[in-house]
């Protein structure tokens, strides 16, 4: 009882640490729009701040998985909220976009330690049979930390400045850390029936890499952080162009998005994976390949709705498919790869999917909305991109979302035609 209730201490402090993860990363763009009318920026630019974040996350998040495996995982993941959320604070003092840029990449440094060394963490905290729930748990972060940064930052931005709300984001961390450094840090493959033979440094990238349905995997976590973060960037400027709403009810709304579909999403996903897996072994990927291709439908009647509780109430479904992806394929991923790798696998994971997709999500939707705001004007023969045109743009290249949901669920099921033989590959490995 003792050890069942460490383990849920730790997993309480790992999904707190998550929560303000994303509460940190969603922040800047709950403040899009006051933040670009203060620096005078295009949509493109919006989002490169999103973009060099993903950029610099994925590339030191490969050395800092590998060290994870080799290294005390409670002081690296102490290290990284150190320095997140001071650049977090940071951004408040910005005075042009280059000072707020480079807040950004040092950001990235920062969280890049939290999904390596938490989901490996977990990993050694409970068996296989048993590990969708509390990875889904863990992965509520993503949408209830996204929920409270847009329901604390556009009210405290539109009465106190978005400066302010940028502090009041990086606050949480002094409370977060003392609780950490408190946990007892579990061994390598403490709830493993054997102990599995592991590679170690550059020969367990090759490992690791040698898994085919990782693969098929790691494209699908493109696909989705692609919308995930276009979403997360323009959604609140979405509202407030396409539907009027003020900065606060923007946040509001966004909130509402998140915290329902999301925390709904992610929650379902945890429990339904752990029964699946004890009916077909490829069952939480084929789960998850039929629930997020139904995001495409409802996230397409919300883009195209002229009505803005019809729009919020279909972006809460679809966001809500979305995210049943985390419980079912973070899972999944601890299925094939073996205990002492997990932070190396979910590290190149991260790695590949920021590059090719969310690092790609917020700019190539910037940029298409800026051409298509362009289109707009020049259909209208107007010299001057007004906020009608912007507003035109941006609705237009949030319509990209539905087909990467489709074709999210294809990749999915791609893998789930795989993931036997990788499980089988796993269990014939020799013990250390």
């Amino acid at each position: 009882m003792a050890k069942n209730n460490g383990a849920k201490s730790a997993l309480a402090v790992l999904v707190a640490i998550n929560i303000l993860n994303f509460y940190d990363r969603n922040a800047l763009g709950a403040l899009t729009e006051p933040i670009r009318k203060e620096f005078h920026l295009s949509d493109t630019q919006v989002g490169l701040l999103g973009s060099v974040f993903t950029w610099l996350y994925a590339v030191v998040g490969v050395p800092i998985g590998n060290l994870a495996d080799r290294w005390h995982r409670k002081k690296l993941l102490t290290a990284g909220i150190v320095v997140w959320s001071a650049l977090t604070g940071m951004a408040a003092l910005a005075s042009t976009y280059t000072i707020l840029l480079i807040s950004r990449l040092g950001f990235a440094v920062g969280e890049s330690a939290v999904a390596p060394v938490a989901t490996s963490w977990i990993g050694d905290l409970f068996p296989a049979n048993k590990r969708a729930a509390p990875l889904a748990l863990f992965m509520i972060g993503v949408p209830m930390g996204g929920a409270l940064a847009y329901f604390f930052s556009g009210p405290v931005a539109q009465a106190f400045g978005w400066r302010t709300a940028m502090v009041v984001a990086a606050a949480p961390a002094l409370l977060l850390i003392p609780l950490l450094l408190r946990l007892k840090e579990p061994g390598r493959g403490a709830a493993e029936a054997t102990q599995e033979h592991a590679e170690k440094g550059l020969k367990a990238i090759r490992a690791v890499a040698g898994i085919p349905t990782l693969w098929w995997i790691i494209a699908s976590g493109a696909l989705l952080n692609f919308n995930m973060y276009a979403l997360g960037t323009f959604m609140p400027a979405f509202l407030s162009r396409i539907h009027h709403v003020t900065l606060a009810k923007s946040g509001i709304d966004t909130g509402i998005t998140y915290a329902i579909g999301g925390i709904g999403g992610t929650l379902i996903a945890g429990w339904m994976g752990d029964r699946v897996i004890k009916r077909r072994r490829n069952g939480r990927l084929l789960l998850a390949s039929a629930l997020t291709v139904m995001a495409a439908p409802t996230a397409y009647l919300s883009i195209v709705s002229t009505n803005v509780t019809a729009a919020i109430v279909f972006m809460t479904l679809s966001y809500g498919a979305l995210c049943t992806y985390y419980g079912l394929v973070y899972s999944a991923i601890q299925d094939i790869v073996v205990p002492a790798m997990r932070a190396t696998a979910m590290s190149i994971y991260f790695m590949a999917m920021y590059l090719c997709g969310a690092g790609f999500g917020p700019l190539l939707t910037g940029k298409v909305s800026d051409m298509m705001a362009r289109r707009a004007a020049d259909l209208a023969g107007s010299a001057v991109i007004t906020d009608a045109f912007k507003a035109t743009g941006l609705q237009q290249a949030m319509l990209i979302m539905p087909v990467f949901s489709v074709l999210l669920g294809l990749v999915l099921f791609m893998g789930s035609r795989t993931i036997g033989r990788d499980m089988d590959r796993r269990e014939l490995r020799p013990a250390a």
